[in-house]
């Protein structure tokens, strides 16, 4: 097996059996590139059948000297999965990954940002055009349902179910999960619809996206980006912020004004309830007023 051809089934197995984005899929392959590159340029002749142990630690320390601990731990779990998947299919017996030691690092969480400052920022659109109309619903969307950016442009109007007080969101792996919608957001969806939307002609395929540019198609990833910095700027905030930030602003509101992190965890979409642990940032007055409230001793 060559490593092209290894790759290129990798990169169907993760996109077919496992249902992983693009961005995920290209994220591991970008991973297995810099392996080969290596091999390349040290004239290692290895196929993904032959390598052993030796040679990844070689490449683990040859990383170590260019990128941070938290971009090494990264690649060493790329080609732990890659290699998985090669046991798994019986190319190999066994993982050469398996004793190789990523760099330990403490968890980084992500900026939040307070109530006050959320508002701030929806303030400051600009609504004296239709692209700041929709803005707002995009803001006002995100943090109402904690979406991730990637749910956010692929919301699709059939996925609105006002009437019950749910939109259904397609997340990772191309799971659905149903999503309570704050009345806001509701509101300000139905104006972008009727007063907004209705006016742009959508393009053959995306008659059915909620979010549209002026071109009829759906937005990008980087053009939220954009929205955000550009209104981060606008408010002189002093935080580096993207989508990602209204999530996790969304789950430490919700945990801070008493919600369960079980529901959190169904909202957000995890499987597991230690990521909605690590994702939902705490500060110390909090947990303070946690323990004075509930602690039998108080």
């Amino acid at each position: 097996m060559k490593w092209k051809n290894g790759i290129r089934d990798y990169q169907l197995y993760l996109k077919i059996e496992r249902g992983l984005s693009q961005n995920t899929i290209d994220s591991y392959t970008r991973d297995l590139e810099k392996l080969t590159y290596f091999l390349e340029e040290n004239e290692i002749d290895l196929t993904p059948i032959s390598i052993e142990k030796i040679t990844i630690q070689e490449f683990n320390y040859d990383i170590s000297k260019k990128l941070n601990p938290r971009s090494q731990s990264r690649i060493i779990s790329g080609l732990r999965s890659f290699f998985d998947y090669l046991v798994f299919e019986d190319y190999r017996e066994t993982n050469p990954t398996d004793l190789i030691e990523a760099p330990k690092i403490g968890r980084k969480l992500p900026d939040t940002l307070s109530e006050d400052e959320i508002n701030e920022l929806i303030a400051a659109v600009d609504l004296s055009n239709t692209q700041g109309e929709r803005n707002r619903t995009i803001l006002e969307t995100m943090y109402s349902c904690g979406l991730r950016v990637s749910e956010l442009i692929t919301l699709k109007i059939s996925d609105l179910f006002f009437e019950e007080g749910f939109i259904k969101v397609t997340g990772k792996g191309n799971k659905e999960r149903f999503v309570p919608i704050h009345f806001n957001a509701q509101k300000y969806i139905t104006i972008y619809i009727n007063e907004i939307r209705i006016h742009v002609k959508p393009v053959k395929g995306f008659e059915d996206t909620l979010f549209l540019n002026r071109r009829g198609k759906g937005l990008t990833r980087q053009m939220i980006f954009i929205i955000l910095k550009d209104l981060s700027i606008k408010i002189n905030l002093n935080k580096k912020i993207s989508p990602h930030t209204l999530r996790h602003s969304f789950a430490t509101h919700l945990l801070k004004n008493g919600a369960d992190l079980r529901a959190i965890q169904q909202m957000l979409g995890h499987e597991s309830i230690t990521t909605t642990e690590v994702y939902v940032h705490l500060d110390n007055s909090y947990l303070k007023e946690v323990v004075e409230t509930f602690h039998p001793r108080k």
